[in-house]
């Protein structure tokens, strides 16, 4: 993954300085033109709760849709900027992108963990294009590829699904109805857990990376179509809800959690128990604690819950349309 982000940001740089020479200057107004679209494609991610945070690991199962709409203005033969703004979602399951018969991968099935995240962005990149075009738009190339980089601003809200019952030896009181739970204020890894009652033990509001790959086709003198497939760099590893260790149950379901619902907090932290393997549940190690949890998870011993070194990550790929709109140049009045 490192490998590929670096060759396509390195190309795109390289593509920027050769297309930004002294006789881009004579791009003029009129030449320029700008066009609106719309983006229909899919969304991926890659992060603790996949076998690995790379292509290797992706799973069409996993794959959701993503649509969006953009605003392109061409300033240089080569260089264009793009405004998008665009919605997608992204999912993950231990339990469908992991097997008990892959060696590697059994513990993350055995996890059990899993979510779904709504995510909206907003981007600004700048597009380089492989060909260039010193004409007006009627006269732009009928192929062309391209490579782009940017900053996006996003928002996300992790939520997993419950079913009521579906946690072993629970009685009524204890068990939370069925639906799906938004996982940030529940702070599932014990970031409510300071006395402080923090409602944000992460930012829900992110900024991320956009980068990628695409080509372009004319259709005709006003559409284009466009096939891409775009990177996003974020600095966040809570995309998934999954970063770091186990807590305690018992501390989840103190009174010093600031958690606004205890009892979730101390399901959704682990939900190894409510797997296929009920040989091997075992009573949590806490008195008084009713929730069970799988031999070897869900509590401080067992503490890899997710892995903070690395960093979440998604993808967006998929088709544009474009609708150039016609440059509308004033004429020099003469007297």
């Amino acid at each position: 993954m490192r490998k590929i982000c670096t060759l396509v940001l390195l190309l795109t740089f390289a593509m920027t300085l050769v297309s930004t020479d002294a006789d881009a200057q004579r791009f003029t107004l009129r030449k320029r033109y700008a066009s609106v679209g719309v983006h229909l494609g899919a969304m991926n991610y890659f992060g603790d709760i996949v076998p690995e945070p790379d292509f290797t690991s992706l799973r069409f199962k996993s794959t959701r849709p993503n649509i969006g709409i953009t605003y392109t203005y061409r300033y240089f033969p080569r260089i264009s900027v793009r405004a998008s703004l665009n919605w997608g979602r992204i999912i993950g399951d231990d339990v469908k992108s992991a097997a008990l018969n892959e060696t590697e991968n059994a513990g993350r099935y055995r996890r059990n963990l899993s979510f779904r995240n709504d995510i909206k962005e907003l981007s600004a990149v700048a597009i380089v294009d492989l060909f260039e075009n010193r004409q007006t738009y009627r006269r732009r190339p009928d192929f062309v590829p391209y490579g782009f980089v940017g900053v996006a601003v996003l928002h996300h809200n992790p939520k997993a699904y419950y079913e009521s019952g579906s946690h072993p030896g629970l009685a009524g009181d204890q068990d939370i109805p069925t639906g799906w739970y938004e996982l940030q204020p529940l702070g599932t890894e014990g970031q409510h857990i300071d006395g402080a009652g923090n409602p944000e033990p992460y930012k829900r509001v992110q900024v991320a990376i956009p980068f990628g790959l695409g080509v372009r086709y004319k259709l005709d003198r006003y559409w284009d179509l466009s096939f891409e497939v775009g990177w996003r760099k974020t600095f966040t590893d809570y995309l998934d809800d999954a970063s770091s260790a186990y807590v305690d149950k018992a501390s989840l379901l103190s009174s010093a959690n600031g958690s606004p619902n205890r009892q979730a907090s101390a399901i959704f932290s682990d939900r190894s128990a409510e797997g296929e393997f009920t040989s091997s549940i075992i009573a949590d190690p806490n008195p008084g604690v009713p929730y069970k949890r799988l031999n070897g998870y869900g509590t401080p011993a067992n503490q890899r819950r997710g892995d903070k070194t690395d960093k979440d990550w998604y993808i967006v790929s998929g088709v544009n349309i474009n609708y150039i709109l016609t440059p509308r140049i004033r004429s020099p009045k003469f007297r």
